[in-house]
């Protein structure tokens, strides 16, 4: 049977979408839900809410989409749109689980380079043409071949197939622990196949979910009406008539909207505005899935050689007040963390966020044993969007080892520059996505935020076992790995932060503890 401990990936983070640069989050981890070494590995029933519906709800957001066709689409802070109008053909749900969507089953061979997936019977889209598995395997091929910022959950897939009607079948040149999580993310999207080719789909989507968008009262960028689908095949999932999701790229704004009833739900992303939200009557709905702190990316001391030496790297960890820095930056509003692994995976320790105190005169001893006690000087970026004061206080807490910090803002190259790569370490605001995912994240080799590609042949031999390694085995490698990496002091965590949907008294959701968004079907009428 499946395995339900479902494990997420990875879009970037708030910042980094709200930077206005979208990475590969590869994305993204253990197959949650299945691919644990079984031979038949074969999915449940379908989710369904039956929640009472209707009327209007207008939702505040902080990202629009890039564009509405699936082929190049990003989740994260833009699931709303496309879950609107799309269906995935698995989903992610609020316990953790990968649970069937489009797909009713699935499974894998032995090998696990074979997965086969059985479609739903019963579905059309918008356009009326039947959702089958020529028009599934046609999607995932766009995908596949396309420019998208998650192209790479791809990455290891050699065929897609459609054998039959409802039957599609999806080949690996080696296998991928986490490719179920991304069937219920943007590989998981299905279009219509009478209307891949149509000039106007990055503005006009057509695909089989409970919405359809209203091109007329959409004003992009701006603002998105969606409509009630007739005929859709799940309508336990379509809680309003009318969905409206404004954008607001500024703080004030959204909650000057808030104050006047004029939005239902909000995405807050800065930690100043929960108090005002709360005391408004809104409730604040949160879940722990970034964590904030130093990327000490040039491991290998490609562009600072200082940053080779492991203890160099262990007594930056050391030099940091964390739960001070929490306080101060967000509020209180948030954890302490040394470890990139989150509490929602098998890998997380809790004794390893122990592993740094706050402790100036180890840290300085450690220097002093790199043979470093002088210091250093290092060039990091910066971004108004992760805010002002966590930058000083980061200049502040690394002169105390004598290492001074001189910072280059990128403006909207952020991310571009930081994956080029032109710094050897930065402050930064990433998903702590479980097990494969975020090794395919941060850690691997060819991982996005790995740009310089540094490679340990510990790390390695870690994540080349972990492949075809069955579920407990791999449950001890990926604890071995995030000890090795906290002791190695890859990183230098901060805390996690609250990611909070503000809600009106009329509205509840449920969070995903794999997205900062939750899905659009657990956003419902209160009572």
């Amino acid at each position: 049977m499946i395995r339900r401990d479902f494990l997420r990936l990875g879009a970037a983070s708030i910042a980094v979408a709200a930077v206005g640069v979208t990475t590969a989050c590869s994305d993204d981890e253990d197959v949650a839900g299945g691919g644990n070494g079984t031979a038949t590995e074969t999915g449940g029933e379908t989710q369904g809410s039956g929640s009472t519906s209707g009327g209007e709800l207008v939702m505040g957001l902080i990202t629009a989409p890039m564009s509405f066709d699936p082929s190049v689409a990003e989740w994260g802070n833009r699931l709303p749109y496309y879950q609107a109008v799309y269906d995935t053909l698995l989903v992610a749900t609020p316990e953790n689980t990968i649970d069937p969507w489009l797909a009713t089953e699935w499974e894998y061979d032995e090998a696990q380079t074979t997965l086969t997936l059985t479609l739903r019977d019963d579905v059309t889209f918008s356009d009326g043409e039947p959702l089958n598995a020529e028009a599934v395997a046609l999607s995932m091929n766009r995908f596949k071949d396309g420019t998208g910022p998650d192209a790479g959950y791809m990455r290891n897939v050699d065929t897609i197939t459609a054998d039959g009607e409802t039957t599609v079948v999806v080949t690996f040149t080696a296998p991928d622990p986490a490719f179920l999580n991304y069937l219920t993310r943007t590989a998981g999207l299905v279009a219509s196949p009478a209307a891949v080719d149509n000039e106007d789909l990055p503005t006009n989507p057509v695909g089989s979910g409970p919405y359809t968008l209203d091109v007329a009262n959409t004003v992009t960028d701006t603002s998105y009406t969606f409509v009630k689908r007739d005929g859709y095949w799940n309508p336990d999932v379509q809680h309003y008539d009318t969905i409206v999701m404004r954008v607001f790229n500024d703080t004030t704004a959204m909650l000057n909207a808030l104050r006047a009833g004029e939005i239902n739900y909000a995405k807050l992303s800065a930690a100043e505005t929960f108090p005002e939200a709360e005391g408004a009557g809104w409730t604040l709905n949160k879940n722990e899935l970034d964590f904030q702190g130093l990327l000490l990316l040039d491991r290998a001391g490609t562009q600072v050689p200082e940053l080779a030496d492991v203890r160099v790297r262990q007594a930056i960890n050391h030099v940091f007040d964390r739960a001070a820095m929490l306080e101060a930056v967000a509020l209180g509003y948030g954890t302490v963390t040394t470890q990139v692994f989150p509490p929602t995976s098998v890998a997380y320790d809790p004794a390893l966020d122990e592993r740094y105190p706050f402790d100036v005169e180890k840290a300085k001893s450690l220097m002093a044993e790199a043979g470093y006690e002088g210091g250093f000087s290092i060039e990091m970026p910066s971004s108004p969007i992760l805010g002002s004061a966590v930058y000083a206080l980061i200049a502040q807490a690394l002169s105390e080892i004598n290492i001074t910090v001189n910072y280059v803002e990128p403006g909207q190259n952020f991310i571009a520059d930081l994956l080029a790569p032109k710094f050897a370490a930065a402050f930064m605001a990433l998903e702590q996505n479980p097990d494969w995912q975020l090794t395919q994240f941060m850690i691997a080799e060819g991982a996005v935020f790995n740009p310089y590609k540094y490679a340990d042949e510990t790390v390695s031999g870690i994540l080349e076992e972990y492949r075809t390694a069955d579920e407990s085995r791999r449950e001890e490698l990926i604890k071995e790995l995030n000890a090795y990496i906290v002791e190695q002091a890859w990183f230098a965590p901060f805390y996690r932060i609250e990611g909070v949907i503000a809600t009106d008294p009329d509205t509840t959701v449920e969070m995903l503890p794999t997205n900062t968004i939750p899905n659009l079907y657990d956003t419902k009428p209160a009572g």
